[in-house]
């Protein structure tokens, strides 16, 4: 069966046979070492001052980072289940929330955003997502940081970027905590998370901390020594160095290109067989098409073609499929699924199969990989 949900992503084999070692115990020098490598790598994927790991799922991530940071008020964008999941953290936390809400495929806009500040003043915090990924929409994170931080440079700035880091290029120039997880781009089985964090996260990180698990502080001492403050989640991040050591071996930018050529092609050849991309600004990591007979289309693609895709939530629940894009695909395997739709639409009675899907893919990635 061929894996390509927008996560988990699939494990690639040496991944698999790295994890597979006898386990080390987490307080030894060989896993520090193992520790102190992760850590240097994934400082040069997030280009921020620190970075921390988590033995969580990327919400876990997201709980700490508003736990941590938010003093009293924050800024929610809400543009599908993970937006809804920022808000729903904050209100946990007991922070007071104010909601900016938009249809699942359109980005937030930057004025919005302005005016919100302006009316709030007590706004600390703004959390958003840089892939919402409930629908495969990109949010324009790096233009609401900076104009943001021109009114009020305090302002902490928090990205989700479990469906972004890895996929690509982010500027954090204005962004102050990145958050990432282990079953996205890095092809890693869930349960690890990682955070980015900016030199203005880390002074109000050291100014105390808030939590017990979810304390950064404490866990930004102990990580800084290269160890965790609770137990580690030992054979994942031995997996995640062994990965980034296959990133780094293609190069950072050429990865990146891959990921977004191999989504802008197969995006033109969704279209080409008469698809609709669902937002308005689609995401790298993902192809999102708003189909009507969405879940017919998985049953049979799984079923028959053996690939499994993910589907629509809420309100898009049997109208909408996701393809992956995210980690380290062949071009073959997604020409095979761009060809099992195609087929698959014919056998709907929808259009005669012809070919177009490989041939608009093909044009897009010839000698380009």
């Amino acid at each position: 069966m061929l894996l390509l949900t927008p996560g988990p992503t699939a494990v690639p084999e040496n991944i698999r046979v790295a994890m597979s070692e006898p386990t080390i115990h987490h307080r030894t020098p060989e896993f520090s070492e193992i520790f102190r490598q992760t850590r240097e790598k994934l400082k040069k994927i997030f280009k921020m001052d620190e970075v921390l790991m988590l033995a969580s799922s990327g919400t876990g991530a997201m709980e700490a980072s508003v736990l941590n940071l938010c003093q009293k008020k924050a800024l929610s964008i809400n543009a599908g289940k993970f937006g809804e999941r920022f808000g729903k953290i904050v209100k946990a936390c007991g922070y007071e929330l104010v909601e900016l809400k938009y249809e699942w495929d359109t980005p937030a806009n930057v004025e919005d955003v302005l005016k919100a500040l302006k009316k709030h003043k007590d706004i600390d915090t703004i959390c958003v997502q840089i892939c919402e990924s409930a629908g495969g929409l990109r949010h324009p994170v790096e233009a609401i940081a900076k104009e943001v931080k021109k009114i009020n440079p305090e302002i902490t700035i928090i990205a989700d970027g479990i469906t972004a880091v890895g996929v690509e290029d982010i500027n954090v120039e204005d962004i102050d905590v990145l958050i990432s997880g282990s079953q996205k781009a890095f092809m890693l089985p869930p349960g690890l998370s990682m955070i980015g964090l900016s030199k203005n996260a880390i002074n109000k990180i050291e100014q105390g901390g808030k939590g017990y698990y979810f304390n950064l502080n404490t866990e930004l001492k102990k990580q800084r020594q290269n160890t965790t403050a609770w137990t580690a989640p030992t054979t994942l991040i031995i997996g995640l160095n062994a990965i980034l050591d296959d990133i780094f071996s293609i190069g950072l930018d050429k990865f990146y290109k891959q990921t977004e050529l191999r989504s802008k092609a197969s995006n033109e050849a969704l279209k080409g067989i008469g698809f609709k991309i669902y937002p308005k600004v689609p995401a790298p990591s993902m192809s999102a098409v708003y189909h009507e007979k969405a879940d017919e289309i998985r049953k049979i693609l799984k079923n028959r073609y053996e690939v499994n895709i993910a589907g629509g939530q809420d309100h898009l629940k049997g109208k909408l499929f996701r393809i992956n894009h995210m980690g380290l695909i062949k071009p073959y395997e997604t020409s095979w699924v761009l060809n099992a739709l195609e087929l698959i639409l014919d056998e709907l009675g929808e259009r005669k199969y012809d070919g177009t899907a490989n041939k608009i893919f093909n044009l897009y990635t010839k000698e380009r990989f």
